[in-house]
């Protein structure tokens, strides 16, 4: 029972952030990339006032798999790497905490590429 209770929160949390996104489709003109960033940096900047964290712990996969939750970890890297190295890991810290959601979105998107057949939609 208690395993439904953690699907059902993650699927609660995800889903209501899946339609905030699909309502800034359909009633703004932002570009599918304007929302994504969007998305992202409203991640960051939940986690850097400790807002994200506490829905990611309640939440689980439902609040860490979307955009959201990387630029949630996104701020966690540069804040722990701030705290060790100082001013340069301002720069390092993202790219460290984020560094395997990174690569495996390169090796699958590397793999999904090697399966399918490339073409132009506009054809």
């Amino acid at each position: 029972m208690e395993l439904l209770i953690e699907y059902g929160k993650a699927f609660a949390v995800g889903g209501l952030l899946c339609v905030v996104g699909q309502l800034l489709i359909d009633y703004t003109k932002l570009t599918p990339a304007r929302i994504l960033t969007i998305f992202v940096v409203a991640g960051v900047l939940l986690g850097a006032l400790g807002v994200y964290q506490p829905l990611a712990d309640w939440a689980g996969a439902g609040a860490t798999v979307p955009l959201t939750g990387f630029g949630n970890a996104l701020a966690k890297g540069v804040k722990r790497a701030v705290e060790e190295k100082g001013l340069l890991g301002a720069f390092t810290g993202g790219f460290t905490a984020a560094s395997g959601g990174i690569c495996a979105a390169m090796f699958f998107g590397f793999l999904v590429a090697l399966v399918c057949k490339p073409g132009d939609k506009n054809q």
